[in-house]
């Protein structure tokens, strides 16, 4: 019997006790890691959005947790909590009109202060965990101003102990769009929304996050919800980004953890 329950159980890959993943350890191990030295928390922050005809609805979530990863693992004594999917995205259509990227079926939104509460609490537990560095990295411009006032919330709260909350600015927006216009892209053709810098990240970690077939130019206001011409995109450049973003966020994240405490 026990057999043909192991045969008929679906084959789910194992997640290892060494994983940088918080959801992927038991209590028992994310303690024995902060014992052993883990004691730096990063909170990726992405969002529910959409992103022009041609690229997925989840798009930060995927690049913020794979980069979050390899920034732990660079730190080597880091663990990165949950991905936060709902950030604030613009106004839901009632008394007002819908604004931002609810204009899009598919976005998710939830308000500023919502979301600084969810960032704070979440801090707060992982303090009570034992961790003393906390690490906010956030994968769009929406995420930044919350990030920020938490961070200096919570640091004023806790001057006294030796637990610092880090705003991470190196990581976003980054070093993206100099680096595409460094291998040939122009101005117009990089953009901002949903543009090269996310086409090309996406073509080099995960290509079936896009849908090619939907390659065209976008421009503000056109109605398509994206800007620049993905149809310049290249794996090659997205790896050059995605490396970038890695480092920079993992030398503040150095930096940071000691002159936050002189």
């Amino acid at each position: 019997m026990l057999s043909f329950v192991s045969m008929a159980s679906p084959a789910y890959a194992q997640p290892s006790s060494n994983s940088v993943f918080l959801e992927d350890l038991t209590w028992v191990e994310c303690r024995d890691a902060i014992k052993a030295g883990k004691t730096t928390a990063i909170i990726p922050t992405g969002g529910t959005e959409q992103n022009g005809p041609h690229m997925v609805l989840g798009k930060h979530n995927f690049l913020v947790k794979y980069k979050a990863g390899d920034i732990a693992k660079q730190l080597g004594n880091a663990i990165v909590a949950p991905v936060l999917a709902y950030v604030p995205e613009g106004e839901i259509p009632g008394p007002k009109p819908a604004a931002g990227h609810m204009r899009f079926p598919g976005t998710i939104t939830i308000p500023e202060a919502v979301y600084e509460g969810i960032l704070e609490y979440a801090a707060r537990s992982l303090r009570a965990a034992g961790f003393v560095d906390i690490a906010f990295i956030g994968d769009s411009g929406g995420n930044q101003a919350g990030q920020k006032a938490v961070s200096e919330k919570l640091n004023k709260e806790w001057a006294s102990t030796n637990v610092r909350v880090h705003h991470i600015t190196d990581y976003y927006p980054g070093r993206g769009d100099a680096i595409a216009m460094a291998n040939g892209l122009t101005m117009e053709e990089v953009g901002g929304h949903a543009g090269s810098q996310d086409t090309t990240s996406l073509l080099y970690l995960d290509p079936s996050k896009l849908r090619m077939d939907k390659f065209f130019a976008g421009k503000p206001n056109d109605g398509q919800g994206h800007t620049g011409d993905p149809r310049k995109a290249t794996a090659s450049i997205g790896k050059l980004i995605v490396e970038a973003q890695i480092e920079d966020a993992t030398k503040q994240i150095q930096r940071l953890r000691v002159e936050s405490r002189k």
